[in-house]
């Protein structure tokens, strides 16, 4: 009985044995299992992700931009005298001539100087005057010297000729002939002398005139400048417009070069627009544009761009084309489309929350039942407003999660729901 107890104990012993490892073996087996799973995806709302479908086709690259409607014609009214304003006439959105008075100012001073200024031409006109007449009497004695003089030199060139005839015929001494003669050419030489001099006086008279001229000349822009500032004294507008800015009050004392107004022609404006310095770089002269008023939109052409780059945006003008739509006026806030260029044949999606033109990104691809997207590399190429170009990585027809999943950069892949 005692030899039998044992056996049984041992068969019971081996088969413990049997049971541990076979159940070591299957912990072992698990384990490696659940390592080679891969860990759980997070889920996504699917209505909370924007998404987009690559498409071929042709792809319209454009940038936009929010601006202002500024008037194509400013004109900026400054003072060119010191002054007191005394009436503003007319107040900032009347519409005006170029002959309205806006302000009227006042300044004796200018008003003494413009009198004192206008009493000297006068006076410099009086003494031109004279001048003319006096330089006439002069140059008019000399000339009645010179034919007197003149008139001697033929009568003695007379006699020499006779008196030669007469001592051919011996009807007159030798001594009275050379004595005609001398005469002759000393009168010969009194007349070239006072010929000279003739010239000599004609010209001293145009020069004393011409000095008269100018110094009447020099008083007579003098007293045009000063009238020209008495009678800016009253502010006009210059241009047909609206008024837009009065920047002074009655009673103020302004000085040489003060803003006094400001007056805008409002039915010609044009469109200024601050374009992102990334995205200006491809914007040029000429290019189409479309203007959006919010009361209608209005096609363009970029016809400026500044060169200096303020607060990262760069200021592009639009000049409109056509009519503008109901209530457009200075300074209304627009949005601008600039076209830059056309792409016939590319692949092209909706673009994507974050990643710039020509760089390598992450995109969560759907697969084909649409309920798990993993993250695939794209590399993206032009962009424009929209749509961005698809160089690498994606194939027609994929769709795409163009949202925000920085939340999920741990993850390669999301399940939808």
């Amino acid at each position: 009985m005692d030899i039998i107890r044992e056996d049984l104990s041992q068969k019971r012993k081996k088969k413990r044995i049997v049971l541990a490892a076979a159940g070591a073996g299957a912990i072992l087996l698990i384990t490696l299992g659940l390592s080679r799973l891969k860990p759980a995806a997070p889920t996504v709302e699917k209505s909370t992700v924007w998404m987009d479908t690559v498409k071929r086709g042709p792809m319209v690259r454009q940038v936009r931009g929010p601006g202002t409607l500024v008037p194509v014609e400013i004109r900026w009214i400054s003072s060119d005298t010191d002054g007191r304003v005394e009436r503003q006439v007319i107040l900032p959105g009347t519409p005006v001539k170029p002959d309205s008075v806006l302000l009227e100012m006042s300044n004796p001073s200018l008003e003494r100087e413009a009198l004192d200024a206008e009493s000297k031409l006068r006076e410099a006109e009086a003494e031109l005057a004279n001048v003319k007449a006096k330089a006439g009497r002069d140059v008019m004695d000399q000339e009645a010297t010179a034919a007197s003089v003149r008139s001697d030199y033929h009568q003695a060139q007379l006699q020499a000729e006779t008196n030669e005839g007469l001592y051919k015929e011996g009807l007159v001494a030798g001594l009275t002939l050379k004595l005609s003669k001398v005469r002759a050419e000393e009168m010969e030489t009194r007349n070239a002398i006072e010929e000279k001099r003739l010239a000599v006086v004609a010209d001293s008279a145009k020069a004393m005139v011409r000095v008269q001229e100018a110094h009447v000349e020099q008083l007579k822009a003098l007293a045009a400048l000063k009238q020209s500032q008495k009678e800016n004294l009253k502010v006009r507008a210059g241009i047909s417009g609206v008024l837009q800015e009065l920047p002074v009050q009655v009673g103020q004392l302004v000085a040489p070069g003060t803003t006094l107004a400001k007056v805008a022609e409002p039915k010609k404006l044009k469109a200024q627009l601050k374009i992102a310095e990334t995205q200006a770089k491809d914007v040029t002269i000429g290019q189409p544009a479309s203007i959006d008023t919010r009361n209608g939109i209005v096609e363009g052409k970029v016809v400026r761009i500044d060169p200096a780059v303020l607060n990262g945006t760069v200021t592009v003008d639009v000049a409109l084309e056509g009519d503008l739509p109901m209530g457009a006026r200075p300074d209304l806030s627009v949005d601008g489309v600039i076209t830059l260029d056309r792409l016939k044949d590319v692949l092209y999606v909706g673009r994507p929350a974050f990643g710039q033109e020509k760089s390598l990104v992450g995109l969560f691809r759907l697969n084909e039942d649409g309920d798990e997207a993993t993250r695939v590399k794209v590399k993206l190429g032009k962009s424009s407003v929209n749509t961005v170009e698809i160089l690498e990585g994606l194939k027609p027809g994929d769709k795409v999660i163009l949202s925000d999943m920085s939340a999920w950069d741990a993850y390669d892949r999301v399940r939808l729901k």
